[in-house]
C-alpha cells in the first residue's frame, strides 16, 4: 500500500501562517488515515517556524532558484526567511523518504507547499504559476505532488499504484 505525505493543514491542524487550517474532507483520506497510509507533516513547523507567522512569498525567481540560492523567500515585513523555508523543504523530503512516500498532497499557494500556484512575491494577493520549495524538491526526488484541487487525480494514481 502506497504512503502519502500530506500537508498537516489539509488534515485539520491549525498550522497555517495565520493559525488556521484548510481541512479537506474526503472519505478516501479518512480511510487512508485509518489504514496508516498518511504521513501528516507541516514542513514549516518542522523547520521551527511559529504559528501564527507573517505571510511569506518567493521573491526574485522560482522555487528551484530559491533552492540554488538564487532567489529569496521574504516575510511581509521584508525579513529574509529563505533558510527556514529551504530547511522546511528538506525536512519534508526526509519525512517522505523515511516513510517511503511516492506521493504528496500539499496545500497550493504556499511558498513551501504550492504545487501549481504561489503568490507573486509582492504581497499583492495575486497568484502566479509556480511551485513552493518543498513541492519542487519532492518532485526533483521523484515524488508525485498533488494539491487539494487534484485529490481525485491523486486517488486515481494511488489506486493504480496499489494494483
Amino acid at each position: 500500500m502506497e504512503r502519502i505525505l500530506v500537508s498537516a493543514c489539509l488534515m485539520g491542524l491549525t498550522v497555517r501562517y495565520n493559525g488556521s487550517d484548510k481541512l479537506l474532507i474526503s472519505r478516501t483520506l479518512a480511510r487512508w488515515r485509518a489504514e496508516h497510509r498518511l504521513v501528516i507533516h507541516c514542513p514549516e513547523l518542522a523547520a521551527g517556524l511559529n504559528t501564527p507567522r507573517l505571510p511569506a512569498e518567493i521573491r526574485g525567481g522560482s522555487a528551484e532558484q530559491v533552492l540554488k540560492g538564487e532567489a529569496k523567500i521574504l516575510e511581509s515585513n521584508g525579513d529574509d526567511v529563505t533558510q527556514h523555508y529551504v530547511l522546511a523543504a528538506w525536512l519534508a523530503l526526509r519525512a517522505a523518504q523515511e516513510a517511503q512516500c511516492r506521493f504528496a498532497l500539499l496545500t497550493d499557494g504556499s511558498p513551501t507547499c504550492g504545487s501549481r500556484q504561489i503568490y507573486d512575491g509582492h504581497f499583492s494577493g495575486e497568484k502566479i504559476a509556480g511551485n513552493g520549495v518543498a513541492a519542487s524538491l519532492l518532485r526533483q526526488h521523484g515524488i508525485e505532488v498533488f494539491n487539494e484541487a487534484q485529490l481525485d487525480e491523486l486517488i486515481q494514481r494511488v489506486t493504480e499504484s496499489d494494483k
